[in-house]
């Protein structure tokens, strides 16, 4: 995520606003892939959405230099925390892996 907002600011963006995260980018991908290697879950569907919030407050904060603190990304995390979906019953299940085989 913090490659691809400092990206965003090295290609002259100005502000978090002008920043969007299409179903067919490349940081949508790339994400999907790490957490659904296999594509065995639907990806839900806010995902495009916190990517998106994500992605700006990480621009914002490079933006603003916070980046520069030892601890800069904690207040992203706080920010992003918010916007978790409650975790599906089924990922509790005990036999969830064998589930998707």
């Amino acid at each position: 995520m913090e490659k691809y907002a400092r990206q965003a600011i090295s290609e002259g963006l100005k502000t978090a606003d002008d920043l969007h995260v299409a179903g067919d980018s490349e940081l949508y991908r790339v994400l999907n892939l790490h957490y659904n290697r296999n594509n065995h879950i639907e990806v839900p569907p806010n995902f495009r959405y916190v990517v998106e919030q994500t992605l700006r407050e990480f621009f914002r904060a490079i933006q603003g230099g916070k980046d520069a603190e030892q601890s800069w990304k904690k207040s992203i995390y706080k920010v992003i925390s918010r916007l978790d979906d409650p975790v599906p019953e089924y990922f509790k299940s005990p036999n969830f892996l064998e589930q998707l085989e």
